[in-house]
C-alpha cells in the first residue's frame, strides 16, 4: 500500500494526520485510540482485526475532499 500525506492539523508532529492510499482512494486516518471501555461499549459490529481512532473535526473540515 501506498501512502499520501494529506495534511495534520498537528502544531509539534504528533497525530491527528490524514493520509490517501493512492491506489485505491482510501483514507488512513492517524490519531488517539480509542481504548475507554464506556465508549467502545457504543460502537456497533466491531470486528476482532479492527481499531478506532478519534478523530477531530478540523482535521476532516480542512481536509477531506469536498466531493
Amino acid at each position: 500500500m501506498m501512502l499520501k500525506f494529506i495534511g495534520t492539523t498537528s502544531e509539534d508532529g504528533n497525530c491527528p494526520t490524514l493520509y490517501e492510499v493512492v491506489e485505491t482512494g482510501d483514507f488512513v486516518v492517524q490519531g488517539d485510540r480509542l481504548t475507554a471501555p464506556e465508549d467502545l461499549a457504543q460502537l456497533r459490529d466491531v470486528g476482532e482485526h479492527e481499531s478506532f481512532v478519534v478523530i477531530p473535526r478540523e482535521l476532516l473540515t480542512r481536509f477531506a475532499p469536498k466531493e
